[in-house]
């Protein structure tokens, strides 16, 4: 058996496999063990806000696009400037790519996400009088947005959902919250085990805390708060469910590290944040780290 807490109990380690799955656990102890997390994570961040700077939903949809591959910090430099040149979708679908491309420069595959930024802009204008859309179906449509860009700017208007940047991403399989790589369906099994009205919060609460205790490569296990209710605490953050995911993508062992891949790209496609896989939320809640 798998020591997880009160909340934790069905766990049990799952012998003779060669590719060793999640330990086996049942839907209802899972959706506990969440629930639990949950409630530690709302005592050590009771107020999670944002932290991308913006005043309208334009804004937001902006910079969570930016945020992809670079650092909240990063983006919060760039966007007042950004915006005070260019205020409205209109402004941006008009304005001179290579102006645009040298006011973003800085925030990393600049190319990908002018593109990004100017044919969502367009089709706003186009489509929608300029105004941003209010449902994931119709976000999901503009270039450049995948669910978790759509997620974050949902956000702004009340909209629960669960955000899956890379913290939230390794998090979830961490503490054995999803068997899943794929974002969208770490989003579904997420949904599945947290209460929808704390969707919102607890995206960035997992957020914080990936950057803060559950580090990729330095995971603090010993003095972590939520240690009895994960079960890859007993090793030490690296659990052989991750490690075999690893070793059968990349042909060895090893932590998960990303897609790197994917990052070298820099295709935009429909449906997809401003570059490879960046679903756009942050680093917090848009991009894949804060400075």
């Amino acid at each position: 058996m798998v020591h997880v807490g009160a909340a934790g109990r069905g766990l049990v380690r799952r012998a003779g496999r060669k590719t060793p799955g999640l330990p086996s656990e049942t839907e209802a102890a899972r959706g506990r063990r969440a629930r639990a997390i949950a409630r530690r994570l709302a005592q050590r961040y009771p107020h999670p806000e944002l932290p991308l700077r913006h005043s309208t939903p334009f804004q937001l949809l902006i910079a969570t696009i930016l945020s992809a591959q670079s650092t909240d910090a990063q983006v919060n430099l760039v966007t007042p400037g950004l915006f005070q040149r260019y205020r409205t979708p209109a402004d941006v679908a008009n304005a001179r790519r290579e102006e645009l491309e040298q006011a973003i420069h800085s925030t990393g595959f600049f190319r990908a996400k002018t593109r990004a930024i100017q044919n969502a802009s367009r089709m706003l204008v186009e489509r929608y009088g300029g105004e941003v859309p209010r449902t994931l179906e119709e976000l999901v449509q503009l270039p450049g947005v995948g669910r978790k860009t759509a997620n974050v700017v949902l956000s702004k208007f009340g909209v629960p959902g669960i955000v899956v940047d890379t913290h939230v991403r390794r998090l979830s399989r961490r503490m054995a919250l999803t068997a899943h790589d794929d974002p969208d369906k770490i989003e579904q099994d997420l949904m599945a085990a947290v209460p929808r009205a704390e969707w919102g919060a607890f995206s960035l609460r997992m957020i914080y805390f990936g950057r803060e205790v559950c580090d990729a490569k330095r995971p603090q296990c010993p003095s972590c708060p939520v240690r009895d209710l994960c079960p890859s605490a007993r090793y030490g953050g690296f659990p052989p469910w991750m490690m075999a995911h690893r070793a059968g993508r990349t042909g060895r062992a090893g932590p998960a590290s990303g897609r790197i891949a994917r990052r070298r790209s820099g295709a935009v496609g429909r449906g997809r944040p401003a570059v490879p896989r960046p679903r756009g939320l942050a680093s917090g809640a848009s991009g894949r780290r804060a400075g």
